[in-house]
């Protein structure tokens, strides 16, 4: 069992007898592994590709540039706000184009960026916290990201997971959370959704009637207005919180 942690509840948390948790679906980046230094390290290696690869490119654009133009380029196509390994492709098939780089080259370069993505550290709870969930309840995972689970060593855990580039549609939309509720077989309001965005994994998931537990590994404040049924900084402090509070079916 794991150590009970009277912080594990939140300031916010909704009093009154919780619903039965038959279900966990969790969130990916800054919820199982830190993110930055993940995309700050892969941006950096591609650029390093193109230097070597894409002269033209590197001397005409800077990461920070090639990031803005994936920034405005969401705009000019509904897809790119789900799919973001499109989104990346586009930037730079256009940026090679600018600049006369041949573009068949672009599919090579987001092999490098692809590869550093998927080298990501678990935080060191995730590991032994979801070998034991995964023994009580049914888990899952709903991203916006194109992390490959299986890359990652952390499939075997899990009996869904949906990614937004895949499904069609990103959170906060209702339908990818009760996708995930529906390919685990268990219904919204008995399923807990664990992120770490306020917006999206929060109210993205309280408003598809699922329970949300705000995972907080970076010591914020909720914003105003947004209360989750538990905060953890930890997936410990998670199974403290099933223990302390969670009546399962």
């Amino acid at each position: 069992m794991a150590p009970t942690n009277n912080s594990a509840i939140s300031p916010g948390f909704r009093p009154g007898k919780p619903l039965a948790v038959k279900a966990l679906l969790f969130d990916l980046d800054d919820t199982l592994w830190p993110i930055v230094p993940v995309i700050t390290r892969a941006e950096q290696l591609l650029f390093d590709w193109l230097g070597e690869n894409a002269p033209a490119v590197s001397r005409r654009f800077t990461i920070e540039s090639l990031r803005q133009q994936r920034m405005d380029l969401v705009a000019s196509n509904p897809v790119f706000k789900f799919d973001l390994w499109k989104l990346r492709h586009a930037a730079l098939t256009i940026a090679f184009n600018s600049v006369g780089e041949d573009a068949g080259k672009v599919d090579a370069a987001m092999a490098v960026f692809s590869e550093a993505r998927h080298a990501v550290t678990p935080f060191a709870d995730v590991q032994p916290a979801l070998a034991r969930l995964s023994q009580r309840l049914p888990l899952g995972t709903v991203s916006n990201g194109f992390a490959d689970l299986g890359k990652i060593g952390l499939a075997g855990h899990f009996q869904a997971s949906i990614a937004a580039h895949s499904f069609g549609c990103a959170k906060p939309d209702p339908s990818i959370f009760h996708a995930a509720c529906a390919a685990l077989d268990v219904a919204p309001e008995h399923t807990v959704y664990v992120g770490d965005d306020p917006l999206l994994d929060v109210v993205g998931a309280q408003q598809a009637g699922l329970q949300a537990v705000w995972i907080n590994r970076f010591d914020r404040l909720l914003p105003a207005g947004i209360s989750a049924q538990a905060s953890c900084t930890s997936l410990h402090e998670l199974e403290a919180w099933l223990e302390q509070t969670a009546v399962r079916g």
